[in-house]
C-alpha cells in the first residue's frame, strides 16, 4: 500500500510535484491501483482554451506580396508575440490540468519529435502540433508517428516539404530512423537515401501551409529499406520501421530515461519493449510496464533524476498551491533555466539529465525559490506590496542581485497591465503540519517537512533554531530539491 512518501514520489515522477490533496487520493492504494488510476484519468485535450488566433488562416502568398516592409516587420513582431502567448498558455495548462501525466507525455513527445520556432514561422502550426501530441500522448505510437510525419510543423522543420522526385531531401529520412524509431547503429546511409525517395510527394500548400500529396513529385520506383524492396511510399516505410523490434526497444529506453533512471537496463527493458511491440505500440502498455517495474519503485532509483526546468517551476507552483495572475513570467523563467518551450536547441531536443544544472541555472533556480518566499502571505499581509518590489520579487532576483533580463521584461509587461502577482499563502501551507511561519518547528515537524518536499534527506546542514518559514526555504534551497 502506498504511504505519503510513496504517493508523493509516484506523482512527482509521472507528473509534477503534487499538492497534499493529490497525495491524499493515492494513499492506501496498491502500486497497481495507483498506476491504473493515473493512466485511466489521462486526457487527450487541454482544459485551458487555446488563444483564438490559433484557428486563424496563415496569410496567403497574394496577401504577403502586398505587404510593405513595415507590415512585414509588424507581422514578424506579432508572430514572436504569439509564440510567447503560446508558451504562457502551455504553462497554464500544466498548472491547471487534472492529468499531469498527459502534459508530461506531451512534453516528452515535443522533445522526441523536436521541432520549433526557429524554422516554423507561424505559431498556429506549433499549436496544432501540440494538440496532435496531446491527443496521442498516451494513445498509439504508430498513429502518432504517422501523424507527426505529415504534420506541417515537422514538414517545415526537417525540410520534408522540399523533398521531391529526383532531388530527395534526406533530413527527415535520417532523423526518423536515428531519433524517432530505431536509434543509431540500426540502419545504413543507403537505408536513409532509399527512404528519402519514399517520402517524396509529401508537401505543403504554399497558401494554407497544410499538408498536401503531390503524386507528380513522388518517386514511385522500387526502394530497398532495411532489406525490404518495393515501390514504397512514406507510410509504408514508417510501417517497416515500426515492424522492427529495435523501435520498441528504442522508444521504451527513452521512456525509461524519462521516468526511471538515466541508465537504462537492457535486461529490464526487454520484456517491457516486447509487450509494447506485441500491443501494436499502445503507449499505455509501455508506461504501465515501466511504472509497475521493480526498478521504478526501487529506493536506489529515488532522487536520481534531475527535474527539468518545466518540472521544477510547474512542480513548485503546484505543490505549494501558488497563486498567480499571469503565467508569462513562469514561461520566461523556464526559458532562463534552459528549456524554451516550442524552441528546442536542435533536432535532438533537450539532452536533459545533469545538463540542466550548472552554476548559472542553479542560481536562477534558487532565485525562483526566493521569489516565492518574498511573495508569501503572512497573517493576510502581502510581504511584497508595491509595484517596484513586486516586479523584482517576481523576477527571481534577490534584492542584492540584478534580475535576469527575460524574467524582468516579462514582469514589467505584467505590471503594466495590472495583472501581476505571485501569491504564496505560507500560513495555510504550514498549518497542515501544525506549525506557522514564525514558529520554531520541532524535530517531528522538520522531518515531516523534509518528507513533504525532498525525495531524500537534505544534503546541506540546516541552521538550528530556524523558524518554520526559514526551514522550509532552506529545504527548497537544498541540492536534493533539484532531484526527483
Amino acid at each position: 500500500m502506498l504511504d505519503a512518501d510513496d504517493a508523493r514520489f509516484f506523482l512527482t515522477r509521472v507528473g509534477f510535484a503534487p499538492d497534499s490533496g493529490e497525495v491524499a487520493q493515492y494513499l492506501g492504494l496498491t502500486r497497481e491501483q495507483a498506476v491504473d488510476k493515473v493512466l485511466a484519468t489521462a486526457r487527450t485535450e487541454a482544459v485551458t482554451p487555446l488563444p483564438d488566433w490559433v484557428l486563424e488562416p496563415i496569410p496567403t502568398r497574394e496577401i504577403r506580396k502586398t505587404w510593405t516592409d513595415d507590415q512585414r516587420r509588424e507581422e514578424q513582431r506579432l508572430r514572436g508575440q504569439r509564440y510567447e502567448i503560446l508558451r504562457a498558455w502551455w504553462v497554464r495548462e500544466m498548472l491547471s490540468t487534472p492529468s499531469p501525466l498527459t502534459e508530461r507525455m506531451t512534453l516528452f513527445w515535443h522533445n522526441h519529435f523536436a521541432s520549433g520556432q526557429d524554422k516554423v514561422q507561424y505559431p498556429q502550426q506549433m499549436a496544432q502540433q501540440n494538440m496532435l501530441l496531446r491527443r496521442d500522448a498516451l494513445g498509439n505510437f504508430g498513429e502518432l508517428l504517422h501523424g507527426v510525419a505529415k504534420d506541417p510543423a515537422m514538414l517545415q522543420y526537417l525540410d520534408g516539404a522540399s523533398n521531391r522526385k529526383g532531388k530527395p531531401n534526406e533530413n527527415f529520412a535520417r532523423e526518423v530512423m536515428e531519433l524517432f524509431t530505431l536509434g543509431e547503429g540500426h540502419y545504413t546511409q543507403r537505408d536513409v537515401a532509399e527512404a528519402a525517395r519514399a517520402y517524396t510527394g509529401w508537401s505543403l500548400d504554399p497558401d494554407t501551409q497544410t499538408y498536401v500529396w503531390r503524386a507528380t513529385q513522388h518517386d514511385d520506383g522500387d526502394k530497398t529499406v532495411l532489406g525490404q524492396t518495393g515501390p514504397f511510399d512514406g507510410d509504408q516505410v514508417l510501417d517497416i520501421l515500426l515492424a522492427r523490434p529495435e523501435t520498441a526497444t528504442f522508444v521504451t529506453s527513452r521512456l525509461w530515461r524519462e521516468f526511471v533512471s538515466d541508465t537504462p537496463d537492457p535486461a529490464r527493458i526487454a520484456p517491457i519493449a516486447a509487450q509494447f511491440r506485441a500491443s501494436h505500440y499502445d503507449i499505455k502498455v509501455a508506461l504501465r510496464g515501466l511504472f509497475m517495474s521493480d526498478a521504478f519503485w526501487d529506493d536506489d532509483d529515488r532522487g536520481v533524476l534531475v527535474k527539468s526546468p518545466v518540472e521544477f517551476v510547474v512542480g513548485t507552483l503546484r505543490a505549494f498551491d501558488i497563486g498567480y495572475d499571469d503565467t508569462a513570467p513562469f514561461a520566461a523563467q523556464i526559458r532562463t533555466l534552459g528549456e524554451n518551450l516550442f524552441y528546442p536547441p536542435n533536432v535532438k531536443g533537450w539532452p536533459g539529465g545533469t545538463i540542466w544544472i550548472n552554476s548559472s541555472t542553479l542560481l536562477a533556480r534558487k532565485q525562483f525559490v526566493e521569489q516565492l518566499f518574498r511573495a508569501s502571505e503572512t497573517a493576510g499581509q502581502r510581504r511584497v506590496n508595491n509595484p517596484t518590489s513586486a516586479k523584482l520579487a517576481a523576477s527571481g532576483a534577490p534584492g542584492n542581485m540584478q534580475a535576469n533580463p527575460p524574467m524582468q521584461r516579462a514582469m514589467a509587461r505584467v505590471g503594466q497591465t495590472g495583472q501581476g502577482g505571485v501569491r504564496f499563502d505560507i500560513d495555510t501551507w504550514l498549518a497542515q503540519y501544525n506549525t506557522a511561519p514564525t514558529a520554531k518547528p520541532g524535530l517531528s515537524v522538520e522531518l515531516q517537512l523534509q518528507h513533504a518536499v525532498l525525495p531524500l534527506a537534505p544534503v546541506d546542514a540546516i541552521e538550528t533554531d530556524s523558524t518554520a518559514s526559514a526551514y522550509l526555504e532552506a529545504l527548497l534551497m537544498d541540492p536534493a530539491y533539484q532531484l526527483k
